[in-house]
């Protein structure tokens, strides 16, 4: 072959060369941004992200708030209501005239001729009122209203506690299903070199003439069936990014780099002790059932209260007019509402029983549901170790047989199905293990003692 002269070079080669070195250089420029967008991010780092920022616990919060806004409402009730009212009137009743002149300081001798009295001339009456009324005593209604409205409070505290729970226990699974889409892509990655190595050495051992192209075709075969593998797991991955930022409350293509990797779990340390949110909610509601149940029965008894009144009355708006002020004390007893109060305090005691009857229900299901998770550890953590053995024994098999088919000993089907067997005993232990992790998740999440430090987010 001849040699390119200097002559032989086209005059847009040095420009051709040119822009080839730019393209790679801007390739690598925005390989080393993405390498640099990508923040490592441990498990617990996730899970505090969440926790600062995550919708689910803002609606949460807002509740708490509203709890507490119904508290200050119902501590009204201990403070004084003061209103103030401003009215018009005119006419010419009678009475109306004759009480309006002596409220506006305005009545004087000539009212009380008869003819004025009986047919007086119409009369405007501007109406001023500053009212004031304290409850002073109430037999409990007001007190025990208000408890059952800070019970409430506590009660929407134990819901955001449990959406806590929910969401820390949620990112987890979200990170750890990352962890295993990652780890089962590279095993699946790992198995298609091999079978393309063992589509070289049957292409070998067929130009020895001690193989047929049916083997040559097997293989292919296996190696598509490989490359379907790490297509699918490839698509595993990016969907476990996208809900790894949606359980994190970030856009779905944030890049990321997990470090927490995906190993067993040693042990775990939850007790029998239950400290569930939702538990400690259904006996928070029996005592606000029992508060409301008080604060009803109150309603058989007399309210005691006090209500003062200033008043200024005017023939014009600003002028032509007087002052006065009245003091009462009351008690107001009601002494039939048609069974109103009866139906509200039989309706608390209800609610209070089933509160109970939830409680009682609830504690067994939860302490099932711990016991559940333990078994499921106590079985992922015996599969982890039967899947290593297995692996060790599939790989040792896959190796003698490789061995034998390159000496004419085996046929191809024995290192094909060999081959699948060691791909599916590193696949189950991959699963093995997602599965402890989640496991010793459960327990923790169960028994209500999940937060940002504890050992299973390591």
């Amino acid at each position: 072959m001849r040699g390119r002269t200097k002559g032989d070079m086209s005059p847009t080669t040095p420009i051709c060369i040119i822009v080839h070195v730019r393209t790679r250089i801007v390739w690598l420029s925005l390989l080393a941004l993405s390498a640099l967008a990508q923040e490592p991010l441990t498990l617990k780092d996730a899970v505090r992200q969440a926790l600062g920022r995550h919708p689910s616990l803002d609606a949460a919060t807002a509740r708490v708030q509203a709890s507490e806004a119904r508290i200050g409402q119902a501590r009204s009730g201990r403070l004084p209501r003061v209103q103030y009212m401003e009215s018009f009137q005119s006419g010419n009743n009678p009475v109306y005239v004759f009480g309006s002149l002596l409220t506006q300081r305005q009545f004087t001798a000539a009212n009380f001729a008869l003819d004025p009295l009986n047919r007086p001339d119409p009369l405007n009456n501007f109406q001023s009122q500053v009212v004031a009324e304290q409850l002073v005593y109430d037999f409990g209604g007001l007190k025990n209203g208000i408890r059952a409205a800070e019970i409430g409070k506590q009660m929407t505290e134990q819901e955001k506690k449990s959406a806590e729970l929910m969401l820390m226990a949620g990112v987890a699974r979200a990170y750890h299903g990352v962890s295993l889409a990652t780890q089962a892509l590279e095993v699946a990655k790992s198995a298609l070199l091999a079978a393309e190595a063992d589509q070289k050495r049957a292409e070998t051992v067929r130009s020895a003439g001690m193989a047929t192209d049916a083997d040559v075709l097997s293989v292919q075969v296996h190696v598509a069936m490989m490359r379907e593998q790490v297509i699918r797991r490839s698509a595993d991955v990016r969907v476990g990014h996208a809900a790894l930022n949606e359980a994190l409350g970030l856009p779905l293509d944030t890049p990321h780099q997990l470090t927490t990797p995906l190993t067993p779990v040693l042990g775990i340390t939850a007790g029998e002790t239950l400290a569930r949110p939702e538990l400690q909610q259904m006996k928070l509601a029996r005592d606000a059932a029992d508060a409301q149940a008080l604060s009803a029965h109150a309603g058989y008894l007399p309210q005691f209260g006090l209500r003062g009144v200033l008043e200024a009355d005017r023939q014009n708006f600003v002028t032509k007019g007087g002052g006065n002020w009245m003091f009462m004390a009351s008690m107001k007893w009601n002494l039939f509402d048609g069974g109103r109060t009866r139906q509200n305090v039989a309706e608390a005691k209800a609610m209070s029983a089933v509160a109970q009857a939830n409680e009682r229900q609830y504690t067994s299901a939860i302490q099932l549901e711990v016991r559940k998770a333990r078994a499921e550890f106590e079985s992922a953590t015996e599969r982890i170790t039967v899947t290593e053995a297995t692996i060790a024994q599939a790989e040792e098999s896959l190796r003698i047989l490789r061995n034998r088919y390159s000496n004419g000993l085996a046929t191809i089907t024995d290192v094909l199905r060999a081959q699948t067997a060691s791909l599916d005993a590193k696949m189950r232990r991959l699963g093995a293990i997602h599965d402890q992790r989640l496991a010793a998740l459960d327990v923790e999440r169960a028994a209500g003692i999940l937060n940002g430090d504890s050992n299973v987010l390591q």
